[in-house]
Formats: structure tokens, C-alpha cells, sequence
């Protein structure tokens, strides 16, 4: 297959590269300049013109991994985060529809399209109240895939991805924990500390997009993507510690942070009827991120 990766530089997008140039040629598309990498395009990150991208090419599959990835910055500048999260997509999903109407179009979207849940685990029929601009914007990026399909018979999807975390990533919970202990042999994190997540390693994350590749429909698919495990906030922290430096004590303030929802956990059984099997256990992923954090320090 040719598949387009937009966002290709980011987290995400670049483990989505390694994985799928194994098998296929694979088109990367960002914001970031690069002049060496072949089949690359860059796109101006306020203004993105993808019509001469699916004017030009034929691809086969679009995995759009690009936009922001911030509840707390979409806070502060809900416009930006509206720009990179809602009017991109609307602007791939239009090239697509005026060029190359066969070309399927996965959607990474975000379990924070549910805010705070009703019950647990959470599935795809779970009603869509985000509590944070972020959530907001992913949820309307899902109803511009729906409009697609519906009005133009794009083959779209959408995956509700929960905490992924890995070799990259350069924010949120693990990052946040090892920028505060560089110096510090306390850290201190909002909550109780028994708020809960469902974490998810960037392999596996990849592995979830190749199981939807093989099996979904493409009818506006909506998939949760996770491990299916709920952890407590406290005790993830305290497991990357006795990875990275068991000394470091973790206090909490007991003081929520806005947008944050108390508790997730995902139901799985869409994805596991696609064949989709998680292979990276959370200790097993912290000491991998650990060993990529020790390479750039």
C-alpha cells in the first residue's frame, strides 16, 4: 500500500512510520522541515494546504496522527487547538473527497471525547461529554469523519485512543514525573493520587491501527483503543519510580485540575474482534521509556 502518514514527526506518527515502511511505502507529511527524508512533504502549520498533496499523490490509506495532544494547552488556547484538531481534518478529509475518494482515513482521536464517565469500562455507545476544549474538538474531528462518509462515502475511522505513553513522548503524566524529580527528591502531582487511567505503550497503539487496517470497515468506525486496565494514578507514579530512582517520594495535593476526568478504563471488545492483543505490560513499557529518557539526558 502507499500510506500517508500526516504528523509523521510527532509521537505517535513516528512510531507509525517505522512500523509501516517495514511493509509499504510510506509518505510523511508534517510541519517540521527535513530535507533529507525521502517522500517527505511539510505543510505551514497554520495554514495547511493538503489539496496538492491527494492532487498529486495516490495513497492508498491516511493515518492522520497530527494535531495538538494537550488538555491543558488546549485551556489556555482553545483557538490553536480548534485549528489543529477540527479545521484539519475537515481540510485532509475535503482533499480526499476531490481527489482520491478510495483513499481510507484513519482518525486518531481521544478517549477524552467522553469526559467524565457514566460507567465503567467505557465502550463506543457511551455518551460523549467532554469537559475540556481538547475533548470537545476531537468530538466534532469524529462527526467531520461521520459527515464524510455519510454525504461523500469516504472510508473513515475513528480511534478513541486512552493514555499512551513510550520512547518520545516529551509530556503528560511519566514525562511530567521525570522533569520534576531532576532535582527533586519529592514530587508532588494534583489529585488524590486514586484517580484512574487505562495506559496504553505507542507499540501497541500501532499494533490497534494494523488490527483496524485488516478488519475494520471503514464505515465510520469507532474504536476504543487501550489496555483494558484501569491503574490508579498513585500507583503508576510509584512504578515509574522504582524504575527510575526509587528515592524520589510522590505527594499529591488534593487539588483537581481542570478537564481532568476521575476515572477510565476502556471495554475493549470491538478492537479484540479484530484480532488485536495487547503485548506491552506496564512495567515492561516504563522501563523501556526509562531507558529512552537515560539516552537524551
Amino acid at each position: 500500500m502507499n500510506i500517508l502518514i500526516i504528523g509523521s514527526k510527532g509521537f505517535i506518527g513516528s512510531h507509525a512510520v517505522r512500523h509501516f515502511s517495514k511493509n509499504h511505502t510510506v509518505w510523511q507529511c508534517d510541519v517540521v522541515v527535513d530535507y533529507v527524508t525521502p517522500h517527505y512533504m511539510q505543510v505551514d502549520a497554520t495554514n495547511a494546504d493538503y489539496a496538492s498533496i491527494f492532487e498529486t499523490y495516490h495513497f492508498d490509506l491516511c493515518i492522520n496522527c497530527s494535531g495538538a495532544a494537550s488538555v491543558p494547552d488546549s485551556l489556555i488556547n482553545p483557538q490553536k487547538d480548534f485549528m489543529l484538531n477540527v479545521v484539519n481534518v475537515y481540510r485532509q478529509l475535503d482533499a480526499i473527497r476531490k481527489y482520491t475518494t478510495k483513499c481510507r482515513y484513519i482518525n486518531l482521536s481521544s478517549a477524552a471525547v467522553y469526559g467524565n464517565p457514566e460507567y465503567l469500562p467505557i465502550d463506543e455507545k457511551h455518551a460523549l461529554e467532554p469537559i475540556s476544549p481538547y475533548g470537545l474538538h476531537k468530538k466534532m474531528a469524529e462527526a467531520i469523519c461521520q459527515l464524510f462518509y455519510d454525504n461523500f462515502k469516504i472510508p473513515t475511522c475513528s480511534l478513541r485512543i486512552f493514555s499512551a505513553y513510550g520512547a518520545g513522548l516529551q509530556k503528560q503524566l511519566f514525562w511530567d514525573l521525570y522533569q520534576k524529580s531532576k532535582n527533586n527528591q519529592v514530587v508532588s502531582l494534583f489529585g488524590t493520587g486514586k484517580e484512574t487511567r487505562d495506559f496504553i505503550h505507542v507499540l501497541d497503539v500501532i499494533h490497534a491501527i494494523d488490527s483496524v487496517i485488516n478488519h475494520a470497515a471503514f464505515t465510520h468506525d469507532i474504536v476504543n483503543v487501550a489496555s483494558g486496565q484501569e491503574l490508579t494514578i498513585k500507583e503508576v507514579a510509584e512504578t515509574f519510580f522504582s524504575i527510575y530512582d526509587p528515592k524520589v517520594q510522590v505527594l499529591f495535593q488534593h487539588q483537581e485540575r481542570k478537564g481532568d476526568p476521575s476515572n477510565w478504563v476502556a471495554d475493549l471488545s470491538k478492537l479484540h474482534s479484530y484480532g488485536f492483543q495487547g503485548q506491552v505490560n506496564l512495567f515492561e513499557g516504563l522501563t523501556n521509556y526509562v531507558k529512552w529518557l537515560q539516552e537524551i539526558e
